[in-house]
């Protein structure tokens, strides 16, 4: 049996749009990120401007987080300070912060 091809192609759509959402990986919890955040704005400015050599991490695409927070995680990138930190947190927690600090708008520098 044939489909007509106005039938098949809502069809068709539908399926890669369900396939597509599948692929795209689950964001944090925002909430839970905004919660543990206290720690990293201690050092890091929730203005995303950088302090000394503490580099910004607010408005950073949540795969950047993710992939920075977990080389600390496994002791591939350099900093005993990040290392501990990144060490106590799971992957959610990781990627809830990676929610918030993502979500955050730059602030414009005050004169």
């Amino acid at each position: 049996m044939k489909m007509r091809p106005l039938i098949a192609l809502p069809m068709i759509a539908m399926a890669a749009s369900c396939l597509a959402a599948r692929a795209e990986p689950a964001k944090g919890d925002r909430a839970l990120g905004e919660y543990l955040a206290g720690e990293c704005v201690a050092c890091h400015q929730v203005t995303g401007q950088a302090s000394g050599a503490v580099p910004p991490i607010v408005a950073w695409p949540e795969d950047q987080f993710i992939a920075v927070m977990k080389s600390y995680k496994n002791k591939d990138r350099d900093n005993q300070i990040m290392q501990t930190l990144a060490g106590r947190l799971n992957t959610s927690e990781i990627e809830a912060l990676a929610a918030y600090f993502g979500s955050l708008a730059l602030q414009p520098m005050k004169n």
